[in-house]
């Protein structure tokens, strides 16, 4: 099943995609505010043929989940994304947070800080929860766990991240510096997650190109990783990491992003995203 909402921020209604196109309108079964579990995915399901038939033309296209109660994202977790920044690949996945208030929709313009020179583009597999995940036992766990995936642009500020003293956390939450969408693919129509094509263009221009096959830590072990430091709930996001290419890892003059350029992301099977760079 996929999954969008349409509307203005703050009046989202989720929609589905039928087998022949047509779009069904599930405001009356799931909550467009609330995360939603496999109990709800699935009494969405079973609501689809009959749900009112809906045109999506011309409306904007919101996250497609309602906002998570967390968004965990995982670093340095690309093998050749670690060698181009003269990173060891780590033992352990590294973890930072990001502000459930960075998610916007997928053409939602994206805003450059006030005295950055550094904003970074990173293309990113998002996991979505599905229901609790708290001490899981293994990897199979924490796969069964995931209720479905979704592209993620991990916008990045190197400078407040790198340079500023502390954690990466500065540069990882400034507002609308997480990007997700188009769709909410359930975990059904993603058998496997670890051979998925990772794609991100910058004005035209494919920066990255990478798989998920090159992931350190794959999406069960991160799940079950996770539930050992903290309680994930349904509709919880993971940020899974971010192959080779950013501007980061490219010599210098390093491509950062400036009001203007557009950036495009694209995960094999999940859809394409767009975003303007405004000013904040």
């Amino acid at each position: 099943m996929r999954l969008m909402r349409i509307g203005q921020p703050g009046a989202e209604r989720p929609v589905a995609l039928r087998e022949d196109g047509t779009h069904a309108d599930l405001s009356g079964v799931l909550d467009p505010a609330t995360a939603w579990s496999f109990e709800d995915l699935e009494r969405a399901r079973a609501a689809l043929a009959d749900a009112p038939t809906v045109d999506v033309e011309g409306e904007r296209v919101g996250s497609p989940l309602p906002r998570p109660g967390i968004v965990v994202c995982i670093g340095l977790n690309y093998r050749d994304h670690a060698a181009e920044t003269g990173a060891q690949v780590p033992s352990e996945p590294v973890l930072f947070l990001k502000m459930p208030s960075t998610v916007v929709g997928p053409f939602d313009d994206v805003l450059v800080p006030r005295g950055s020179e550094k904003t970074d583009y990173e293309v990113e597999l998002g996991v979505v929860l599905g229901r609790r995940a708290r001490y899981l036992e293994t990897a199979e766990e924490g796969l069964a766990a995931v209720a479905g995936y979704v592209v993620s642009h991990d916008v990045s500020e190197r400078e407040f991240q790198i340079e500023r003293g502390g954690t990466w956390d500065k540069g990882k939450n400034c507002e609308t510096f997480n990007p997700l969408g188009p769709w909410f693919v359930t975990a059904d129509e993603v058998p496997d997650p670890t051979s998925l094509a990772l794609r991100c263009w910058v004005d035209g221009e494919l920066r990255q190109d990478g798989t998920t096959a090159d992931m350190v830590f794959g999406v069960g072990e991160l799940v079950h990783y996770l539930s050992r430091f903290m309680v994930l709930e349904p509709g919880d996001v993971i940020n899974t990491g971010t192959p080779a290419g950013v501007a980061l890892g490219q010599p210098d003059p390093k491509p950062y992003l400036r009001a203007g350029q557009v950036v495009e992301c694209e995960i094999e099977g999940l859809g394409r995203m767009r975003q303007r760079m405004g000013a904040a």
